[in-house]
């Protein structure tokens, strides 16, 4: 079993509380949402590769053991699933074949294994995830599902090039996200999907490439002002995307 923090403040009871999910929720940002979550007392479960269900966008199976294992939580405690997030990416590192995938510069640096372990975990995975984990999400009230982007995925804003699988696999997710949106709404009209650009933040995954000048701020930081923005989303939000400031990315 996978260990969820249940605290709530004192004096507070919630008589039907909601559970925050995070997928990636060992990861950089992912571990400083939980915590942050955990430090407001909501009940937060975390799922990635080494939880136990494990998280494993290579193997659908393991998005639905997952799903089932969350649904189980719901059905044990009463819970509502009020927040899901997914905080997993790739931009850097090896494939599942043992090569080394690094965001290119040019078209000559092209590689179809990076390209496909780029999309199986930036666009894949999270259409998995909507697949078996937004049936899970109440059927009336506010809810929220998001889904951590990147500004270099939108097109309109795409000035300098290069960095073709990272840019295009977000761009993927960003359809993704807009049109599980409008799917989510025929089943509640208060529900939330979202995709969120987090800014630069101090983790393994942008360290290589924070040049000077970015704003770098550390995982927790960052994850206060993501959550902060899920919080202040106004009703009709639901399939936009959206910087660590609220501000709207263009697509």
């Amino acid at each position: 079993m996978t260990p969820m923090d249940t605290a709530s403040p004192p004096g507070q009871p919630t008589p039907n509380p909601g559970l925050c999910v995070v997928l990636g929720g060992t990861g950089g940002i992912g571990a400083a949402l939980v915590a942050q979550l955990r430090a407001q007392g909501d009940a937060v479960l975390a799922l990635g590769r080494q939880t136990q269900p494990a998280l494993d966008y290579t193997a659908e199976s393991t998005v639905a053991a997952c799903a089932q294992h969350v649904a189980h939580q719901l059905g044990q405690t009463g819970m509502l699933l009020t927040r899901l997030i997914v905080a997993t990416g790739f931009l850097h590192g090896s494939t599942p074949s043992g090569q080394r995938a690094e965001p290119e510069r040019s078209w000559q640096h092209l590689n179809a294994d990076a390209l496909a372990h780029s999309f199986a975990v930036n666009a894949v995975g999270p259409a998995l995830v909507m697949k078996h984990f937004l049936p899970l999400l109440p059927r009336q009230g506010r809810c929220v599902a998001a889904f951590l982007s990147a500004r270099v995925g939108s097109i309109g804003d795409n000035a300098l090039g290069g960095w073709y699988g990272y840019r295009a696999s977000k761009a993927a997710l960003n359809q993704l996200v807009h049109t599980a949106a409008i799917e989510l709404a025929r089943r509640n009209r208060d529900a939330l999907c979202v995709a969120l650009h987090p800014g630069t933040v101090d983790t393994g995954l942008s360290q290589p490439f924070a040049k000077t000048g970015l704003q770098v701020r550390p995982p927790n930081v960052a994850a206060g002002e993501l959550l902060g923005v899920l919080d202040g989303l106004p009703p009709g939000s639901s399939g936009g995307f959206f910087d660590h400031r609220g501000m709207t990315v263009a697509w």
